[in-house]
């Protein structure tokens, strides 16, 4: 076997994300407490490298084995954060979980499997949400560069017209001077003093949609997200959560590669 053969060796924290078990910072943080062992010795250092798939790393003296891969999809209310704890006790996304009409398993916690948020919605957001234990794939829906589709429905305060909706398509600088731009925007209804727009998104930049609409003197009122890629929101109701369909979970992957 040549040198440049050789197999590709992964840190300690990266593997124990990739068997489902925690987060990598989670990781990260119970290997420098000298919590985790490979291959029976205490490791603190999260790079240690592991250099094949038949060592066995353990947590507090607990075997970790390969967690089943969980994708769930949540109607996210506004006035939730998307972290798992907040400094400031705000209410999170997994209360809601515990709480769910839906009567599954709380998550995370104790003897149940961990998932993950796929990037972000923030407090004042709603809609769709994805989860998941498998990181590597939530990376890649994440990901600016895979240039998956967000779409949006956003209420603003002011009657939008043509002029305006073209404006964020074309790109609008924001005040800290970057240009964002929409791939695609429509109104969708008026009233008096405002509507709705739906705007699609594919770079994932951080707050997008509310610092364009800040550049521009706008107010949002609502903001929901209604699909990512080929997922629907549909008729999920607000503050549950479910599993992928064995459909949902392909047809996301195969926009995952043709944007790739």
């Amino acid at each position: 076997m040549r040198k440049n053969d050789a197999p590709r060796k992964i840190g300690l924290a990266r593997t124990l994300s990739k068997l489902g078990y925690c987060s990598r910072s989670h990781a990260a943080e119970l290997i420098s407490a000298g919590r985790v062992s490979l291959d029976g010795r205490i490791r603190c250092d999260p790079e240690t490298p592991v250099p094949g798939k038949q060592n066995q790393i353990a947590v507090d003296g607990k075997l970790v084995t390969a967690q089943d891969k969980i994708y769930l999809m949540m109607n996210k209310p506004r006035g939730m954060v998307t972290t798992a704890s907040d400094e400031k006790d705000r209410s999170t996304v997994y209360t809601i979980m515990n709480n769910s009409s839906t009567g599954r398993t709380p998550l995370p916690g104790e003897n149940t499997p961990w998932v993950a948020p796929v990037g972000r919605l923030d407090k004042a957001s709603e809609g769709l949400l994805l989860l998941t234990n498998d990181s590597e794939w939530g990376a890649r829906i994440a990901a600016p560069e895979t240039h998956l589709d967000k779409t949006y429905h956003v209420q603003v305060g002011t009657v939008a017209d043509e002029k305006f909706v073209q404006t964020l398509v074309h790109g609008v600088q924001a005040n800290d001077g970057e240009m964002l731009r929409a791939k695609q925007a429509r109104r969708l209804r008026a009233g008096q003093k405002n509507c709705w727009l739906e705007i699609v998104l594919d770079e994932g930049r951080n707050r997008q949609i509310r610092r364009m609409m800040e550049s521009m003197g706008v107010e949002v009122l609502r903001l929901l997200r209604v699909a990512i890629g080929p997922l629907q929101l549909g008729d999920l109701v607000k503050g549950d959560h479910r599993s992928l369909t064995a459909d949902e979970k392909r047809s996301l992957d195969r926009a995952l590669r043709g944007n790739s």
